[in-house]
């Protein structure tokens, strides 16, 4: 908000330069009309208008008060000394209306959106009507200078508002627009918390209950015990209202530490070793990715070896890991009964979210190769930093 602030007044201040270097220069050009002013006045007259250059610029850097006050008090006395030493012909009239009406007025374009500018702005536009009193006390008819100051100073307060209300307008639009973005980024975060926190259910606990429906078949009576006692942690986190772990973390070790290596491969294979399943690593046991990559990764993989030991109908499972300079690629391979990949149901939990959304997630993919008879081979890839 502050910047905004001072980006107005800084537009304001640069329209106040603009009017007011345009109003002592026509002025000063009327002025110089031969026939209009003698030597001595045109003197005067010059200096002044310099002064009053030199006052706008002072003013519009840094929007000071005393140069406004100087700008408006050149103005008063230009008006003067035009109006009891000048015949007053068009020329003349029209260099008053001029130095009146927008050189003294410019000032009220950055003044009226100060703390109690209206009240400054209309002092300063008595003060310059309070002059052209003055002169018209001398028997000269300055109605059309009056009126033109007016209309000056009424022009330039006028844009002065204008701009500050655009610019209060266009801030509150802004304003919804980050609330909004904000709120979708909240509904964006709490979806995500969500999906992940039923990608660690699906690969937890629901898995877990699957195995004591067939009374735990293929696994032995600790592993069961221990795999359940993590699935219990992570339900006493979700009942107490913590979030779950993301992604590996939640999967192999609820109690692991924060480090970024903490978490390998060589820890799913002892997992699935403790379930019945064992696993052949070939390739790379530990990879330095980022951590939200590698536990994407590892979640996939931890899913793609339960869907084996799950549903193969065999015990053992192949994983090669390589990589290059852009990507980390790992193969879960088994001599199953295979599958045909177009009749599985695209949208179940255990491929779409728990392999598929969690590489998606961090710009990975996942692709099946596999046919009745003939085993399973998935192909996992996510990109390096």
């Amino acid at each position: 908000m502050k910047r905004i602030h001072k980006e107005r007044d800084r537009l304001l201040r640069r329209l106040a330069r603009i009017t007011g270097l345009v109003g002592v220069g026509s002025a000063l050009v009327c002025l110089l009309t031969p026939g209009v002013t003698t030597p001595a006045e045109l003197a005067v007259t010059s200096i002044l208008s310099v002064a009053m250059a030199a006052l706008v610029g002072v003013h519009t850097v840094r929007g000071a008060m005393l140069p406004a006050l100087g700008i408006v008090g050149g103005s008063l006395v230009l008006i003067i000394v035009l109006g009891t030493t000048s015949l007053l012909d068009p020329a003349t009239m029209t260099a008053m209306a001029l130095s009146g009406g927008m050189t003294s007025a410019s000032v009220a374009i950055s003044l009226i959106v100060r703390p109690r500018g209206p009240l400054l702005v209309a002092g300063f536009l008595a003060a310059v009507l309070g002059a052209l009193w003055v002169v018209s006390a001398w028997g000269q008819d300055l109605r059309t200078v009056a009126v033109g100051t007016v209309a000056g100073w009424a022009a330039c307060m006028a844009l002065g508002a204008w701009v500050d209300r655009a610019i209060a307008d266009a801030t509150e639009r802004i304003d919804e627009v980050g609330r909004a973005h904000e709120a979708e980024r909240l509904a964006s975060e709490l979806e995500a918390q969500q999906r992940q926190d039923a990608r660690v259910l699906h690969d937890t606990v629901l898995a877990t209950l699957s195995l004591l429906a067939h009374s735990g078949v293929g696994v032995g009576p600790s592993a069961l015990r221990q795999q359940a006692g993590d699935d219990a942690r992570l339900l006493r986190q979700l009942r107490l209202g913590a979030p779950l772990d993301a992604g590996s973390t939640a999967i192999f070790s609820p109690e692991s530490d924060d480090d970024v290596l903490s978490t390998t491969f060589e820890s799913v294979r002892l997992r699935f070793a403790r379930m019945g399943l064992d696993v052949n690593w070939h390739g790379a046991g530990q990879l330095a990715l980022p951590r939200e990559t590698l536990d994407a990764l590892l979640g996939a993989l931890g899913e793609c070896l339960e869907n084996v030991r799950r549903h193969s109908g065999v015990n053992e499972a192949d994983v090669t890991v390589t990589d290059d300079d852009r990507t980390v690629r790992a193969m879960v391979t088994d001599t199953g009964t295979g599958f045909e990949p177009d009749a599985v149901d695209g949208a179940r939990l255990g491929y779409a979210e728990s392999v598929v959304g969690r590489l998606n997630t961090v710009g990975g993919r996942a692709r099946v190769f596999s046919s009745p008879g003939s085993g399973t081979t998935v192909m996992l890839e996510v990109p390096k930093p």
